[in-house]
């Protein structure tokens, strides 16, 4: 009777199986659509108050061609990149610079706002720009505003 009981019981688990196995994955790619959208809920959030950081700057002028982005690498959970600025002007000079890092598909994981103060004229200075959070994969990091003020 006890090798009955077990055919039957793996005959249920197989018809378990068949039937709710399609459903618990379908209910899995909806966690991780869900998971998907507050991300990119967040960055999009981010971006936002980055933008708004960057409307506040008073008296500043289109610098982005005087701003260039390095490569990506880490510091501990974070991704950075050095930003060097170059001020043509004959004047010291200060940068703030709106920088993403995006992945390899060109979307947006994170933007982040630094000030590059005192850059001497006809000179050039960096600052590291530090993600707001931890990154996966492949990164790089643009200059999506930049003004001299």
């Amino acid at each position: 009777m006890s090798r009955r009981r077990t055919a039957s019981t793996a005959a249920l688990l197989a018809l378990a199986l068949a039937v709710f196995g399609p459903v618990a994955l379908t209910g899995c790619d909806e966690a991780a659509d869900k998971a998907g959208e507050i991300v990119s809920s967040a960055t999009a959030a981010v971006a936002s108050a980055a933008q708004q950081k960057m409307d506040e700057v008073k008296d500043g002028v289109n610098a982005t061609g005087d701003v260039k982005a390095g490569a990506t690498s880490t510091d501990g959970d974070r991704t950075v990149a050095e930003i060097t600025a170059t001020n043509p002007e004959d004047k010291t000079a200060d940068y703030t610079v709106m920088v993403d890092f995006r992945d390899a598909d060109g979307n947006l994981l994170d933007a982040v706002v630094l000030t590059i103060d005192d850059v001497a004229a006809g000179g050039s200075k960096t600052g590291t720009a530090r993600s707001n959070r931890t990154l996966s994969g492949a990164t790089q990091a643009q200059v999506a505003q930049a003004l001299r003020h």
